[in-house]
């Protein structure tokens, strides 16, 4: 072996004949200042003290050491993530007391590539350990605060502002894990609501814009869904059965609570005000099963009973034996999850139908067809309550590799039976984007549109209230002040990441006649939502 000094002349050889002599030998120089240097075909380096000029291998045993424990390093935290990823729950399987505004893209997407660490879906991190420790044992546990303030700038009946909020606590069990029952999922969501709707202060019914307000009752704890769940051939059979609301299985998407307007927040209007169809926080008993043909099609159906009452499970949710029970909704619903060119465009397309076989009062007619309200004859009863919905959204560029991170195109319409019920149709149609472009990828924004039609039948017996000189009757969504017939929403607002599973929500609305009528001027309203899951 020659030694050759990075510094200084050559002693026994011309630095020709020492790299030709170097090259044969498979050996490369390599200059190092203040140092002598050879790297072998093994790759590692050695130094050469150009005191002793001798090769000492303290330096390169010292390098490996730190090599080997940055090596080992990397691939205790390689571990560590690949752990919590199999013990962290996708939320995306369960119904969710905070709002995608608030929650990890990946929490959202059930496609995505990897669920999110736990650490990420709580603003207080994973809780000193305790979080891994109960998903390990197949415990989920989340606690969330939804906070929402609202206000009319002008327009409306008076000027108002309001806050409203809720606590909600969510509890979901894999018995895998914890008792060795395979293929079972129990989950229970419980809240706790506060405040009042500014909406219906300033005269507005059917598009409240705090969307956390109403249903909740002035109790403590009010029941939302106690359910189980099982899942058989890699999830392509899927069966949930007991306490849940409809609405939350069918006509449904993530991205609808990005908005704070209740009319399209969690599941548009006006299914979902129909007793046979509640939203969350209502629930109803019944079982829904899911199969999938293909990975990109699915075909699910229900069965639930219906609750005449206002409120089904009273006003707690945990009344389960109402009396009128016995009568059942069976909504169906297929879908189309593509995904298209090579950035994986994904798109989210379904179409619905729910038969409700109880008995429903007709807004207008008496028993032989003619006004109720003119003739003074009992009102007529018809049985059978039909809903219809189709429903899409569609990302047109791709920011990042989940199913939201990009701008997303939604629209869709749903369609209820007009003769027992006031609000006959309600379109929709909205954008929604990250900030990625603005290097803001955990916020959100989004613009919408929402319109509203009154059925006929509402309408006929409005006029026929106004032609006698009687009070409007109130519908399903509260008070009438005026005849009825169509209302518009508009919707912008940005979502700001605060913190970790931690968001800060400006929003505004513009009210276009609102009660569907022109009783009251058209309402601006500014509010903003602050959502946290703890």
């Amino acid at each position: 072996m020659l030694l050759v000094p990075v510094e200084g002349k050559a002693t026994a050889a011309s630095s020709h004949q020492v790299v030709k002599s170097v090259s044969k030998a498979h050996k490369k120089v390599s200059v190092h200042k203040g140092a002598w240097a050879l790297r072998g075909r093994n790759g590692w380096r050695r130094r050469v003290s150009p005191r002793h000029r001798w090769p000492s291998f303290d330096y390169y045993m010292s390098q490996q050491r730190k090599a080997d424990a940055e090596q080992a390093r990397l691939k205790a935290e390689a571990q560590e993530r690949e752990r919590e990823r199999l013990q962290a729950p996708v939320l995306a399987d369960t119904l969710g007391a905070v709002h995608s505004a608030t929650t990890p893209d990946k929490v959202l997407d059930k496609r995505s590539e990897l669920p999110p660490s736990l650490k990420s879906q709580h603003f207080f991190g994973n809780w000193g350990g305790a979080q891994p420790w109960l998903a390990y044992h197949g415990v989920q546990l989340m606690v969330s605060v939804n906070e929402e303030f609202a206000g009319n700038i002008t327009g409306g009946r008076q000027r108002a502002s309001t806050i409203t909020g809720q606590v909600g606590l969510e509890l979901h069990i894999d018995w895998s894990k914890l008792a060795g029952i395979h293929h079972l999922k129990t989950h229970t969501i419980v809240v706790n609501g506060h405040g009042q709707n500014v909406s219906g202060l300033f005269g507005d019914t059917y598009a409240a814009t705090q969307e956390i307000y109403g249903a909740r009752g002035n109790v403590i704890a009010h029941l939302v869904a106690m359910y189980a769940e099982t899942s058989w051939f890699h999830d392509r059979l899927n069966i949930n059965a007991g306490w849940m609301p409809v609405g939350s299985f069918f006509a449904a998407s993530p991205l609808f609570c990005d908005f704070m307007n209740v009319a399209i927040c969690g599941n548009p209007a006006p299914n979902k005000y129909t007793n046979g169809n509640r939203d969350w926080p209502s629930g109803n008993l019944g079982a829904v099963a899911r199969v999938m043909p293909t990975s990109d099609t699915y075909i699910m159906g229900g069965l639930f009973a219906v609750s005449p009452h206002a409120y089904t499970g009273g006003i707690s949710g945990w009344s389960w034996a109402q009396d009128g029970l016995g009568k059942f909704s069976t909504p169906v619903e297929i879908g189309w999850i593509p995904s298209f060119g090579k950035h994986h465009l994904v798109g989210h397309y379904k179409i619905g139908y729910s038969y409700d076989n109880s008995r429903q009062v007709n807004l207008f007619k008496d028993i032989y067809g003619g006004s109720w309200q003119a003739s003074g004859q009992p009102r007529r009863y018809q049985a059978g309550m039909n809903s219809a919905w189709l429903i899409m959204d569609q990302m047109l560029w791709r920011h990042g590799p989940g199913d939201t991170n990009g701008l997303i195109l939604m629209a869709g319409a749903m369609y209820t039976d007009g003769q027992t019920v006031a609000m006959h149709d309600h379109t929709w149609a909205g954008l929604v984007d990250s900030g990625k472009l603005w290097g803001r990828p955990l916020d959100t924004m989004g613009i919408m549109w929402q319109h509203f039609d009154i059925s006929s039948t509402a309408v006929r017996q409005q006029e026929a209230s106004l032609a006698l000189g009687q009070p409007f009757q109130p519908t399903r969504w509260g008070a009438v002040p005026g005849v009825q017939s169509h209302e518009n929403v508009y919707e912008f607002f940005y979502s700001i990441h605060v913190a970790r599973a931690m968001a800060f929500q400006p929003d505004f609305q513009y009210i276009q006649r609102p009660s569907a009528t022109t009783v009251y001027h058209d309402a601006a309203v500014l509010g903003a939502q602050l959502s946290v899951s703890l």
